[in-house]
């Protein structure tokens, strides 16, 4: 496909460029040098190639023979030195992040000799397998065999004993803490690895009071959907609503990863765009349309304060945030363009998180629902009932963008996702807004909140029967590679049926 063809798709601008650029050397070259398949002058000399290509456009288009060409073809360029810039940029942005993402633990003693750590919490611990509890710590000090005690600092993943884990989920994020144990080391292309294995805990510090607050505020939630009030639906209310999942029953989420639907659990777009859904209701017609994208944005950011910093929600809040720029005029609306500037953002201000699987396939299901979903919406028009067929275009755009990343990471696509999630998502969404409505009538009129809890507990049961019978359906075993190639040649399947049904419409106009 010829680029202006592609631009008549994909409107090719600077920003998509740059994070083109930065996606690049952030997954590929990076990774490439670390691993010492890529030398330091062959990472340099590709960051410096389209710096000669941007030097070849601004000589071309100063050439005479340049004005005698197409005027499409001029315009396009004319705007070539401008995108090579900024996929250069975003090249640089992207080896800049990589190498930020690279954490260097210094231990101050040999790491074998390592017997007890010291450091704050950066993270809400999380109950895992077996109900120990896991957490990431910034070090402060290490102490060694026969009481050796060294200044250290970076960041490693600590792993707390079942008996200790009530404790300190109570004092949450921002505690300093002492441990003893055995430390771990696994090598990757993005460095080494560390993992604590605790066996006690000491707390030396709590949190700063604002820190406080808001661990109290989480408990406090958790306390009010305890399984005594809520009948089981709790735990899914409270892993919807704030993203803790350490109540949440372990059968319904094995139904929903065989159902293709884990991605209903995560807090994402979904979730904010429900919560976004409620604030323009209540705010829209008393404030107007700019006041209440404001005051929207400062709650969405309160929000993302209370949760933590989940990728996939800090993707949709500065979204949202730059979607409220738009809206006081300050951006274009365009929603490839606003992804483009959150990956930016992001990718800049916390490398790391780039890593993790929940940040790829945020950005990657989106990429796909604007693209691919996009054009499938024209394509399936008139053949799917049009109240399936947003929902529908959504479903198939996200899972064709992300299903060699599904397959690499967990060996198994579950195509039947697509179909259950039509029906599962919506009812998310109705059960997200009627939990919340529980809340409040539980903390006004805690009497009446039962009656609400009624019809909580029958969507409950609907979306663990669905996702049920979704997850008889076996996942399909394949080679990454092999639904990379698929998935690419159903792309340009799609974009070549598009291309089609908009030549013959072209065609039909005259005679309209």
């Amino acid at each position: 496909m010829s680029c202006r063809k592609l631009d008549a798709y994909i409107k090719i601008t600077p920003v998509l460029c740059a994070a083109c650029g930065a996606a690049l050397a952030y997954y590929c070259l990076f990774p490439l040098y670390r691993s010492g398949f890529m030398s330091i002058n062959a990472l340099l000399v590709s960051a410096f190639v389209p710096a000669a290509a941007l030097c070849f456009f601004w000589v071309l288009v100063s050439l005479p023979v340049f004005i005698s060409i197409e005027p499409r073809a001029e315009r396009l360029l004319r705007l070539a030195p401008l995108r090579i810039m900024a996929f250069a940029a975003g090249l640089a942005l992207g080896i800049g992040a990589g190498t930020m993402a690279v954490q260097k633990v210094v231990f101050g003693i040999p790491q074998d000799t390592v017997r007890g750590i010291s450091g704050v919490l950066l993270d809400d611990p999380r109950i895992i397998s077996g109900g120990r509890a896991m957490t990431t710590i910034s070090l402060r000090m290490v102490m060694g065999s026969g009481g050796v005690r060294a200044t250290a600092h970076g960041e490693i993943t600590v792993f707390f004993p079942e008996e200790n884990a009530a404790r300190l989920k109570e004092f949450g994020r921002g505690t300093e803490v002492f441990a003893d144990g055995y430390l771990r080391s696994n090598t990757g292309n993005f460095g080494s690895a560390y993992t604590f294995s605790a066996e006690n805990l000491h707390i030396t510090k709590t949190a700063p009071p604002f820190e406080r607050f808001r661990t109290n505020l989480r408990l406090g939630l958790v306390q009010r959907f305890a399984n005594g009030k809520t009948d089981g639906w709790g735990g899914l209310a409270i892993a919807l609503l704030v993203g803790i999942r350490d109540n949440l029953d372990t059968e319904l989420v094995s139904l929903y990863r065989d159902a293709g639907c884990s991605y209903i659990l995560a807090l994402s777009g979904m979730h904010l765009a429900v919560l976004i859904g409620l604030i323009s209701f209540l705010l829209k017609k008393p404030l107007g349309l700019r006041p209440a994208a404001i005051t929207g944005a400062l709650i969405i950011i309160a929000y993302c304060f209370i949760v933590g910093p989940l990728p996939s929600l800090i993707r949709s809040a500065l979204m949202y945030i730059l979607g409220v720029l738009a809206v006081l005029g300050m951006l274009k609306r365009d929603a490839l363009a606003l992804l483009c500037m959150a990956f930016l953002i992001q990718l800049l201000a916390t490398p790391q998180a780039g890593l993790s699987l929940s940040f790829i396939l945020s950005y990657t299901a989106l990429l796909g629902i604007l693209i691919i979903g996009v054009v499938l919406n024209e394509l399936l028009k008139g053949f799917v009932p049009p109240f399936l067929l947003q929902s529908l275009n959504i479903s198939l755009g996200a899972f064709i963008a992300t299903a060699a990343i599904t397959t690499w990471f967990f060996g198994v696509l579950r195509p039947v996702g697509i179909v259950a999630g039509l029906i599962i998502a919506p009812l998310t969404t109705v059960f997200m807004i009627g939990s919340m409505a529980w809340l409040a009538l539980d903390s006004m009129l805690p009497v009446l909140s039962p009656v609400l809890g009624k019809p909580l507990s029958l969507l409950y049961w609907l979306m663990e029967k669905t996702a049920q019978l979704a997850a008889y359906i076996p996942g399909i075993k394949a080679n990454p590679m092999l639904i990379v190639s698929l998935s690419l040649l159903l792309v340009v399947l799609i974009l070549w049926l598009d291309y089609r049904r908009r030549l013959v419409n072209n065609r039909l106009e005259p005679f309209a």
